[in-house]
């Protein structure tokens, strides 16, 4: 599988079947593994490449505050150096302008998220890895971050993979949709989605009909939950 320069590829499959291991690898945490991963023709190597990586749990220190801990990633690899401008430019762009003094407890889950976005686009890294980033949110909020998302990544055009259990999550943010198949994961299916970017696709007849075509393609052998 490839993910085009730019783009957004969403990876379901069935519970344990390697769709989080598969982030991890590609971000350089986990190294014991057979097979090839490059960014940009290059092998993972970490210390060189700007990998965003955005967890469940959104990954941010409960001791640092929502500035420190939007610029931490940005600081590290830039060996300690900040733009002031664009890390205020951003934070006003994602809504946070005036909480830069507040810490993460003092957060919505909605603010949180968008901390940690904040956090991996500052970076401007060569490639986003976003593993279930919005599942803790409830519904209408997990929507509206999924907006979010899509108007950042329309601005800074980062090559994003986007791990889901969502069916209807990954049709509204991937361009290509990757099913991979039960344990041990393997691409199963590669679908270029003829949806993407559409206006108000949430409420689109073929937006319904393409979760359920989705839905019993991971049903199928190969794809069984």
């Amino acid at each position: 599988m490839a993910v085009p320069t730019g783009g957004t590829c969403a990876i379901i499959g069935p519970s344990g079947c390697g769709k989080s291991t598969l982030l991890k690898v590609t971000a350089g945490i986990i190294k014991d593994y057979e097979g090839t991963v490059e960014i940009n023709g290059q092998k993972i190597m970490p210390a060189r490449q700007k990998i965003g990586f955005i967890p469940q749990n959104y990954g941010l220190l409960p001791w640092r505050t929502v500035a420190e801990n939007i610029a931490l990633a940005s600081k590290l690899k830039n060996k300690g150096k900040t733009d002031a401008v664009a890390l205020s430019g951003l934070m006003e762009l994602l809504g946070l302008a005036g909480l830069g003094n507040r810490y993460p407890g003092e957060l919505s889950g909605g603010q949180q998220q968008r901390v940690s976005l904040a956090r991996a686009f500052f970076l401007q890294p060569d490639v986003l890895l976003m593993d279930e980033p919005f599942s803790a949110l409830d519904a209408i909020t997990r929507e509206e971050m999924q907006d979010v998302f899509l108007a950042l990544w329309e601005k800074y055009a980062v090559s994003t993979m986007i791990v889901t259990h969502y069916v209807e999550e990954a049709i509204y943010l991937g361009q290509t949709i990757i099913v991979l198949s039960a344990n041990p994961g393997r691409v199963y299916r590669i679908i270029e989605n003829p949806l993407f970017g559409g206006r108000d696709l949430r409420q689109q007849k073929a937006f319904f009909e393409m979760g359920r075509e989705l839905r019993n393609l991971l049903k199928q052998d190969g794809g069984r939950v």
